[in-house]
């Protein structure tokens, strides 16, 4: 089989998503197409050899919508012959993404993809794109009649089933802003980050290439304070087993960003004169509960350690995504991983979660940090609406 390699990836600095945000000013294609010309520009690519673009976004509505891969394709001055789509995984579309590049890759169909995602949370909130509708249908209330939950009630369940208590959740929310405050310092986060120049809407300009929802003043007993951010009464009356321990301090913010990964096979690299950073060694992808919803994670890191025939003890990074606290925290629990080699360079709760950007920003993330320690196999995994999860193995070359 043909092999794909990741040969650069790279993200913009995460920006608070809501208006005011640093990345609030620039509409989504836009900011998708900072990172695309940004990719191909660092490494000197023709982006005429690219045979396709695939792009994760969640809210595919208003400026979101009508393939905004595509809109940020041709905004990034690509030629008008490359191609691009735009995919919907819930949180993890920019790992399916790149998990589809990549086995386009290995299948032989195409030599040069671009894994990309995106998601202004400032300008497209989320829900747009459900607002006003019946997202289910008949059918799957049949099968649910008590009805689904959204993903802060699923976090409260977990929290409650791993017997998780509202200091551990607190404590590991610090520490997620501590690691990344302590890896900005370090200048850890400069190979990934794409710098962009903004303008201000008083026609001011500033450079963006800092983590705008890190907070290295937070602290466990300052997120004690904060009240519980998803108290329902009829949710209690059904889960009478949740303790409302989940909120905004040990969640992830809303955030605006974007991030792109160039894969291609590793003879195509070599005939451009380009190194090879990682390969792809394994995919899995599962459903879960949707009620629990956010478990899926462990089974997909299951299913995809056992693809790779490898242990858990033979991978010397995991990137779990922080939705929320409870994830990341049951999902060591299961898969019996030391703190250490959980995301070191802090989650989500301290470098934002922006929606369809989010997959392909841990895998700048994990590449990086691999290469900075020397380490080998790198795993990542996502927990998704619905009760979905990505898990993909990567080999630092």
């Amino acid at each position: 089989m043909i092999e794909a390699v990741i040969v650069d990836v790279v993200r913009t600095a995460s920006g608070k998503g809501k208006l005011g945000g640093a990345l609030s000013v620039l509409h989504p294609a836009d900011l998708l197409a900072s990172v695309l010309d940004a990719l191909v520009t660092r490494n000197g690519l023709d982006p005429a050899l690219i045979d396709d673009v695939i792009g994760g976004c969640v809210n595919q509505a208003s400026e979101q919508s009508t393939n905004i891969t595509r809109t940020a394709v041709l905004a990034a001055g690509f030629p008008e012959h490359v191609p691009a789509t735009t995919i919907d995984r819930q949180c993890g579309s920019s790992q399916q993404a790149a998990t589809f590049a990549a086995q386009a890759v290995m299948s032989g169909m195409h030599d040069v993809v671009i894994a990309c995602g995106v998601e202004s949370m400032s300008r497209v909130p989320m829900g747009t794109s459900a607002q006003g509708n019946d997202i289910y249908g008949q059918k799957l209330r049949a099968r649910y009649p008590d009805g689904l939950v959204n993903q802060g009630v699923a976090a409260e369940l977990i929290a409650a089933q791993w017997g998780l208590s509202r200091a551990e959740l607190d404590d590991f929310a610090a520490r997620s802003h501590e690691r990344a405050a302590d890896a900005a310092a370090a200048h850890a986060f400069d190979h990934e980050i794409v710098p962009l120049r903004l303008r201000t809407d008083a026609g001011g300009a500033f450079l963006h290439s800092r983590d705008e929802t890190v907070r290295p003043a937070t602290t466990t007993e300052r997120l004690a304070e904060l009240p519980a951010s998803f108290v329902d009464a009829g949710i209690a009356a059904r889960f009478p087993e949740i303790g409302w321990k989940i909120t905004a301090g040990n969640s992830s913010p809303l955030t605006d960003g974007a991030s792109a990964a160039l894969i291609m096979s590793r003879e195509r690299a070599t005939e451009l004169g380009l190194r090879p950073r990682a390969r792809f060694v394994s995919f899995a992808v599962v459903g879960d509960d949707p009620i629990m919803m956010l478990t899926g994670p462990i089974p997909a890191t299951q299913k995809v350690l056992n693809r790779a025939r490898l242990s858990a003890d033979e991978i010397d990074v995991f990137e779990v995504n922080e939705a929320f606290a409870p994830v990341p925290l049951a999902w060591a629990n299961e898969i019996n991983v030391p703190e250490t080699k959980l995301n070191p360079r802090g989650g989500a709760i301290a470098l934002g979660h922006a929606l369809g950007s989010s997959g392909t920003r841990l895998l700048a993330t994990l590449v990086n940090e691999l290469e900075a320690n020397g380490g080998r196999y790198g795993l990542q995994t996502m927990c998704e609406g619905g009760g979905m999860a990505n898990a993909t193995i990567i080999e630092r070359l």
